[in-house]
């Protein structure tokens, strides 16, 4: 638990603060900040496309190779991208597809996979808490760093700052994967394949009620990490407010992920994230009429980091729930590919709006629909009280209740 949540981080850390280096690669480049949200976008799509597929090869082959192999994908295109960031698409290649690609590798599914496979079912939902906490505390450690960094010696040096942080997720991905058993005898899985049981699950109303919450989960985590600096340059405050806000997101993030995997042991998942969204939608409203001072932009990002990724644990847990761990890495990582595609939509149509509108308004609102829509899917989900396997998960109706 202590390796895996180390490595995220660190990936997570490096991913977040992204959008620290919008103002200083448009500046250097005049690229536009269209053009920088769209290769940002393709990086959040990319984050969850490769979710499932570096889970598969989890499942099958073990951990250690996916967690190398994107460890050294992140360090190559954090290292190459001040040389590529003239072109917008080679901007797509490094930041939107190399990096993303190596920090999802690293990133829930593989991790969060791994260590469920090695705990008895009642820890299974704080260690997804406890892993999760670890990539909030990058994003709050990351944040300052990357903006005094960039403050101090241009955002071309950051780049490289990061590029050997990286470079530390390897010795650890040795250590996180030690001993991790191909399938453990305790899970209810032993004649499924990994197809049969992705065509069980994506017939099962339940999953896929999880999937539409974590796209609207996704759309405006995305469109925050992204542009929130932009929206505190609007308001006419310096760049330290949005490093210390983002900060600060992942510093209540720990505490909301920790809270959120203690609670799976003994609430209903479901209303957990059904609470956890529309608490956002609220949480925005309230930014939206309030002064946009410095305090305002610390508590709004203090009270939205409380559930930024607390999301993760329910989730995680819930599909663990619904299908056993054998094959979790794969199917939380589909979930997560949804979340992905809101992420996609999030980044990208947030740079639309402010070059079009010159601020982000429709955007807020967007967030505060979606949010409440992603509370409301998640209470028809059935939450088994036992995991079944793929053969009978259909019939689940008869041992559980909504």
């Amino acid at each position: 638990m202590l390796c895996a949540a180390a490595i995220l981080m660190i990936t997570m850390g490096i991913r977040q603060t992204s959008g620290l280096f919008i103002d200083p690669i448009n500046s250097s480049t005049g690229l536009g900040i269209v053009a920088i949200s769209f290769a940002l976008a393709i990086a959040q799509f990319v984050w969850g496309l490769v979710q499932p597929l570096f889970g598969a090869i989890a499942d099958k082959h073990g951990p250690r190779a996916t967690l190398v192999s994107g460890a050294l994908l992140l360090v190559a295109g954090l290292a190459l991208t001040p040389f590529t960031v003239h072109s917008e698409w080679g901007l797509v290649l490094t930041m939107g597809i190399l990096t993303a690609a190596g920090a999802g590798a690293g990133s829930f599914s593989v991790l969060i996979g791994a260590s469920a496979q090695r705990l008895s079912p009642d820890r299974r939902s704080f260690a997804a808490g406890f892993i999760n906490a670890g990539g909030s505390f990058g994003q709050f450690v990351f944040a300052p760093f990357v903006q005094a960094v960039i403050s101090s010696f241009g955002w071309v040096v950051a780049m490289f700052a990061l590029a050997a942080s990286a470079l530390v997720t390897i010795p650890l991905s040795w250590l996180v994967s030690r001993d991790v058993p191909a399938q453990p005898a305790a899970d209810p899985l032993p004649s499924s394949d990994l197809m049969a049981q992705i065509r069980t699950s994506m017939r099962d109303r339940s999953y896929l009620c999880l999937h539409a919450g974590f796209f609207t989960c996704g759309f405006h985590i995305a469109f925050l990490v992204t542009h929130l600096p932009g929206e505190v340059a609007l308001c006419g405050q310096s760049a330290a407010v949005s490093a210390t806000s983002i900060g600060l997101i992942g510093l209540f993030n720990i505490a909301g992920s920790l809270c959120a995997g203690w609670l799976g042991n003994f609430c209903r998942m479901k209303y957990i994230l059904a609470v956890m969204y529309a608490s956002r939608a609220v949480i925005i409203a309230i930014y939206l009429v309030s002064p946009k001072d410095p305090i305002t932009f610390y508590v709004f990002a203090a009270a939205l980091g409380f559930t930024w990724l607390a999301t993760v644990p329910p989730t995680a847990g819930l599909v663990a729930k619904l299908f056993g761990t054998r094959y979790l890495a794969t199917l939380f990582g589909l979930t997560l590919l949804s979340h992905q595609i809101g992420g996609f939509f999030g980044a990208w149509l947030g740079g639309l709006a402010v070059a079009r509108n010159g601020d982000y308004q429709l955007m807020w609102y967007a967030d505060i629909l979606l949010a409440l829509l992603a509370a409301l899917i998640n209470l028809p989900i059935l939450e088994a009280k036992v995991r079944m396997s793929a053969s009978d998960s259909t019939h689940r109706a008869g041992a559980s209740s909504s």
